[in-house]
């Protein structure tokens, strides 16, 4: 896999703008609702852009004013047969699946950046909790509704309990709720809160100007040691967290960005972002 090589998606738009990607689900008419094939490009896009040297922050947005509507039920009710005995259903892999893309979006080591508008629901709901950093829109819409139509949100559970707590994640879940952007910045889904589309553009910009200033290896370090935390004792953070910061230090780079900061100038990975962001608004 080349870096850089992202293919015509038939349900993404992917483009990379200087050391931003950005990753726009585009099935507007279904308000970007998520299908197996989908599930797999989104997976595709995330493993590309792990590998994509130049790729800083990946931008998460919907097409036509939704975020994601989350399962298509449409496409959900086109089933496989049922198993015979003592077979596995077809189902499973391709439903576990996207708990793998989900798995690696909230691990990918550069930021992730979420602009939810309109409609977040289910896989929506749980991509939104994957981002390191999430914008909302005030009259968004995040809903969990599938045990009103009879299933699980199987997949992203871990994620919203993580990023809301069990308690609120019961009650939106049993009850399958809908909720607004603003109850969910209230209840930590999101990061920032803003009321029109202009105010989360400026964010957005805002958000992506601090990506530049910080050290792409650096930044990979302190989620990696941040995740860490939800899985392994103290003890064995510190030691993870010491390893990182000691091979950090022992980089040209450290010394290079302290000077920097001592002198008041911009570090050289910032200048190059400058550069490369700059060159692209340009073409």
């Amino acid at each position: 896999m080349a870096d850089g090589i992202y293919p015509d998606y038939r349900d993404l738009r992917v483009e990379r703008r200087g050391t931003r990607l950005f990753v726009t689900f585009n099935r507007p008419a279904a308000r970007n609702a998520l299908t197996h094939p989908m599930m797999r490009e989104i997976g595709d896009a995330l493993s590309r852009a792990k590998a994509d040297t130049a790729v800083r922050v990946v931008v998460l947005r919907g097409a036509g004013g939704n975020f994601s509507a989350g399962g298509d039920l449409n496409a959900m009710q086109d089933m496989p047969p049922p198993p015979g005995p003592g077979e596995k259903d077809p189902l499973f892999a391709e439903y576990r699946y996207f708990g793998d893309v989900l798995a690696a979006m909230d691990a990918l080591p550069k930021p992730v950046v979420a602009l939810v508008e309109g409609g977040a629901a289910g896989g929506g709901f749980g991509m939104a909790c994957c981002a390191d950093v999430a914008i909302l829109l005030a009259d968004a819409k995040f809903a969990l509704p599938e045990p009103r139509v009879g299933f699980i949100p199987s997949q992203i559970i871990p994620f919203i309990s993580r990023r809301i707590g069990s308690g609120q994640l019961r009650r939106i879940a049993v009850l399958g709720q809908r909720i607004s952007g603003r109850e969910a910045f209230r209840l930590g889904v999101g990061h920032y809160l803003v009321e029109t589309m202009a105010e989360a553009e400026a964010q957005l910009a805002a958000v992506l100007a601090d990506v530049d200033a910080c050290d792409p290896a650096a930044v990979a370090a302190v989620k990696d040691t941040v995740l860490a935390t939800d899985t392994l004792p103290a003890e064995a953070v510190f030691d993870h967290a010491a390893s990182h910061l000691v091979r950090l230090l022992r980089r040209p780079e450290a010394p290079a960005g302290m000077q920097a900061f001592l002198n008041k100038r911009k570090t050289p990975w910032a200048e190059e972002a400058q550069r490369l962001n700059t060159t692209d608004a340009g073409d």
